[in-house]
């Protein structure tokens, strides 16, 4: 028995962004987005079909889909306030051509400004793995992170200037496993649990996603006992850290009692390892090309696992082994 209590998706953080909640938020991405966003707490949501509907002449790369006819002008529709990035869309051009639109007009996509408002408006994007695992006999998918880095370069291009987020959420970053930890504790109490937790067990199959998070947020643990306690390690590899304390103020609801976050990479996914299961972990994980995203600096040792098993079920095993309830 699973509760959606006990279920966390790359976007669940962001009920806890409570600041953007009243705001006019552009959502992007596939399947039920604004439904999404309004369960986790969003009011004023635009998708981005109602965007492209609003302003018809802004989605001109499919010929099929340009007006016959100069439409009217477009009146009544909202400002926007900000973008958020769930995961990858499907035409990845309509979504490219329109959050650009939206972050050089300062959220109104028919005005003509002289100046290229700066800072941009708040964006939080959501999943940010470069790839993922299919069926495809190619080894991997084009992930969220894809679409991300295309939205960057083209802004940087356009602009000469870095796109910022307000918030990276999902794996790596450490928002995500804070928050885990935080769900963790409220279900250790809902079942009674007396003694305090120590230790967390993140469990995947991506070197540059899961185990690079998992040990990114260990790093996070041990200098906050170390009574060095800032938004991530010192010189965070994150881009947006602030937001793990500054905005989500998780620090005061949890006991921290967690001292650390062991990281299992399991071999049916996106790594698969060809011979048995190797005892040194650093000659099979570590990579000469960094996946991760733009704003988390590649450092080998983060992508080092703790433990290396073949699957999901061993990794349990390991977990109840290693805390004596085998």
């Amino acid at each position: 028995q699973v509760s959606p209590e006990q279920v966390i998706l790359s976007h669940s953080p962001l009920r806890l962004f409570s600041q953007f909640h009243q705001k006019c938020m552009l959502v992007a991405g596939q399947g039920p987005v604004e439904e999404n966003a309004l369960n986790l707490g969003f009011k004023h949501v635009v998708t981005m079909e109602a965007l492209r509907k609003a302003y018809p002449l802004l989605d001109m790369v499919d010929q099929s889909r340009r007006p016959k006819e100069l439409p009217p002008p477009t009146t009544g529709f909202p400002t926007i306030e900000g973008v958020i990035l769930f995961g990858e869309p499907v035409r990845w051009e309509t979504s490219l051509q329109l959050i650009i639109d939206v972050l050089l007009s300062n959220g109104n996509p028919g005005a003509e400004l002289q100046d290229i408002p700066y800072p941009h408006l708040p964006v939080l994007a959501c999943n940010m793995d470069l790839l993922w695992m299919a069926e495809a006999k190619m080894p991997s998918r084009f992930g969220h992170g894809t679409f991300l880095l295309c939205l960057e370069n083209i802004y940087k291009k356009v602009t000469g200037r870095e796109l910022k987020y307000e918030a990276l959420i999902g794996k790596p970053s450490t928002v995500t496993y804070r928050y885990a930890e935080y769900l963790i504790q409220q279900q250790a109490e809902k079942q009674g649990w007396k003694s305090p937790i120590r230790r967390l067990y993140a469990v995947g199959d991506n070197p540059m996603s899961d185990v690079y998070g998992a040990n990114l947020y260990n790093s996070y643990l041990k200098s906050a006992h170390q009574s060095q306690v800032q938004a991530g390690v010192k010189r965070s590899p994150q881009a947006a850290s602030p937001q793990t304390e500054d905005h989500l103020q998780l620090r005061k609801d949890c006991n921290n009692s967690v001292e650390s976050c062991e990281s299992i990479l399991v071999c049916t996914g996106v790594y698969r390892h060809s011979a048995d299961v190797p005892s040194k972990t650093k000659e099979c994980t570590t990579e000469t090309v960094f996946h991760g995203h733009r704003d988390f600096c590649f450092e080998p040792s983060l992508v080092e696992a703790s433990y290396v098993v073949q699957d999901v079920n061993d990794a349990v095993e390991l977990a109840f082994e290693k805390e004596n309830w085998s």
